[in-house]
């Protein structure tokens, strides 16, 4: 099965953006190679021009603190396991705090750093990071891949608790979407949302169907579309019908 997710505003699409990269990232770091470690490097650069935005962390603050008082309204239902429920406020109480303790923009450590940042003004240039563009950059790459990690690490540190945060309110918002079982007539379908907001949509599908959605959505209407891919990869229609899961997420 696959999971297709769609963010129906740019504050969404943001968190989505850094998550993957964070992702990546996390790939590339626990890795040995010196390219690898290089990709790992070229992500954390990345990142930062995705999260950028001086009100992320505001944002990512009051989400949590709201997402705390829903939470706390729990404690006296019955059908909610406290164990769980104190868990998660425990996360959320964690990542708030640290957060908070944060100063500056995010990776101002990194801006700070100007051998950092000479090695970004010459990533952003295809081939630009070679030895005889970066002697020193080229000198750290032949370091142990254990001294390498432990340096990314220690420049990654200060942004960790942002991306701890950004996986808080993306966990809560997948789970607040209920899948139903929806087929796509002819490779197409439509529903009418009638002005509900939502925050994001999660298509899950067979992989082995071969169809790709093609996802268009706003406060009125959902609109999916189904394709296929040639020999060549070009985009088809796909015709047939397409049995998939869907769940609109929204706080």
């Amino acid at each position: 099965m696959i999971v297709y997710e769609y963010p129906f505003n740019e504050r969404i699409r943001t968190l989505l953006r850094l998550e993957d990269l964070h992702e990546r990232f996390v790939f590339f770091l626990n890795q040995e190679s010196a390219l690898q470690h290089h990709v790992a490097l070229s992500i954390i650069f990345e990142m930062l021009e995705v999260a950028g935005r001086a009100d992320l962390k505001s944002d990512l603050l009051q989400e949590l603190e709201r997402q705390k008082q829903v939470l706390l309204a729990y404690r006296s239902n019955p059908n909610v396991e406290p164990e769980m429920l104190d868990a998660i406020l425990s996360d959320i109480d964690r990542v708030i705090t640290g957060l908070s303790a944060s100063q500056g923009r995010t990776g101002q450590n990194i801006r700070d750093n100007e051998w950092l940042m000479s090695i970004r003004g010459r990533t952003i240039i295809p081939g630009g990071a070679c030895e005889f563009d970066l002697p020193s950059y080229y000198a750290w790459q032949q370091r142990p891949a254990q001294q390498r990690y432990a340096d990314i690490v220690a420049w990654f540190a200060p942004s960790a608790t942002l991306f701890d945060a950004i996986g808080i309110v993306l966990r809560l918002l997948r789970e607040s979407g209920m899948a139903t079982k929806i087929e796509a007539a002819a490779g197409s379908y439509q529903q009418m949302l009638q002005g509900k907001v939502y925050q994001m949509l999660r298509l899950v599908l067979d992989d082995e169907l071969g169809a790709i959605p093609e996802i268009s959505a706003n406060k009125y209407m959902l609109w999916v579309r189904f394709t296929s891919q040639d020999g060549d990869m070009k985009p088809k229609a796909f015709e047939a019908d397409v049995p998939f899961e869907l769940a609109l997420c929204g706080f």
